[in-house]
């Protein structure tokens, strides 16, 4: 079967190496990270919306299209819906379990910038994990307040209120609760990716007391078939 896997997180990495021995796959990434060592095809760079993807789908003959990507590229996956309907592919999508509180966390679910902004009311010192957007906003930081910011790739930026960090996880827990305590932070800014390569930051602040404001994921679109394991879909595909 020929299989395109939209990808970009490390379990469509692992999916493709499990389906590459049996099937035609070809991996897709937008190429904001690091490019994978597989032994199937792998396609950097985006397909121009929905429309480019459906005409990539018909040019190379694909017969399934599977939606691995990360929880919060709503986007991407809205085009991949567009796409498959319109190749008449069936689509697949893999959907990583989200992150839920445990015991001694303390969260605040919030759902875009602006509550955000708001659950950070009375905060000092907030470590933001989310990507880019706060540094949209380094204008608008309140007096009162330093940001840290840790993203993947960023243009430098020089703020007497913001300190940036470009790196890439996994991050180990004993690293994250080094770094919340050199920068003093009182509460940790994430989004709810699910996961275990970050899931550090949240064992840390757990650790050390320190208040979480969780943004929650968007909605994504209804699939043909939806896998919360790996293993699972590719066990459907053997």
């Amino acid at each position: 079967m020929r299989i395109l896997i939209l990808g970009g997180t490390g379990e469509a990495v692992e999916l493709a190496r499990r389906l590459t021995p049996v099937h035609a796959v070809i991996y897709s990434l937008a190429g904001k990270g690091k490019i994978p060592d597989l032994t199937c095809a792998v396609r950097v760079g985006g397909f121009g919306g929905g429309d480019g993807l459906a005409a990539f789908l018909r040019a190379n003959h694909i017969e399934l299209l599977i939606d691995a990507t990360h929880p919060f590229a709503a986007q991407i996956s809205h085009n991949a819906v567009h796409a498959a309907d319109a190749a008449a592919v069936p689509l697949w999508a893999y959907q990583r379990p989200a992150w839920s509180p445990e015991p001694g966390d303390d969260w605040r679910r919030v759902a875009d910038w602006s509550e955000i902004i708001t659950a950070l009311a009375g905060f000092k010192r907030p470590f933001f994990t989310i990507g880019l957007e706060p540094l949209r906003h380094d204008a608008e930081i309140p007096l009162d307040q330093y940001w840290l910011v840790r993203c993947l790739a960023a243009q430098p930026l020089v703020s007497p209120r913001l300190t940036l960090l470009c790196a890439t996880g996994p991050f180990k827990r004993e690293h994250e609760v080094a770094l919340m305590r050199d920068y003093r932070i009182d509460v940790l800014v994430a989004k709810n990716s699910g996961g275990r390569a970050v899931e550090a930051k949240l064992i840390a602040a757990r650790q050390l007391g320190v208040e979480v404001v969780m943004l929650e994921r968007p909605i994504l679109p209804v699939v043909e078939r939806t896998f919360d394991e790996i293993r699972s879909l590719a066990a459907e595909l053997s």
